[in-house]
């Protein structure tokens, strides 16, 4: 099994910096709606719709 290393620090509320062992993400937004922004060059909009819906676009 892998080791892996990940941790979130929340810096104003709907404000996130993630960061794990390859890059840093910021996630702007709240727990339905949201968008975030890696150092990688990966920026990903995510929706929760009620029910079984939900929306996730990766660019």
């Amino acid at each position: 099994m892998p080791v892996t290393f990940r941790k979130s620090f929340r810096i104003f509320p709907g404000v996130r910096l993630n960061v794990n062992r390859k890059s840093l993400s910021l996630t702007l937004g709240r727990k339905g709606v949201h968008r975030t922004w890696s150092t990688t060059g990966r920026r990903t909009t995510s929706a929760d719709l009620p029910g079984p819906l939900g929306y996730r676009h990766t660019e």
